[in-house]
């Protein structure tokens, strides 16, 4: 692997990361945004996996 690679996988994995953290602070927050959340989360990953 290359230095850029492994560069851009470490960027990927720490977006990721803050990502499910923000979502999980809104869920504690906001537990009435769960039900939606989880939808959504559903949704955007039958989209992606259809491809």
């Amino acid at each position: 692997m290359s230095a850029l690679t492994l560069m851009l996988l470490l960027a990927l994995i720490l977006v990721a990361v803050l990502f499910l953290g923000a979502l999980g602070y809104l869920a504690y927050r906001h537990p009435r945004t769960v039900p939606a959340m989880g939808a959504t989360l559903v949704a955007c990953i039958a989209t992606i996996t259809a491809r």
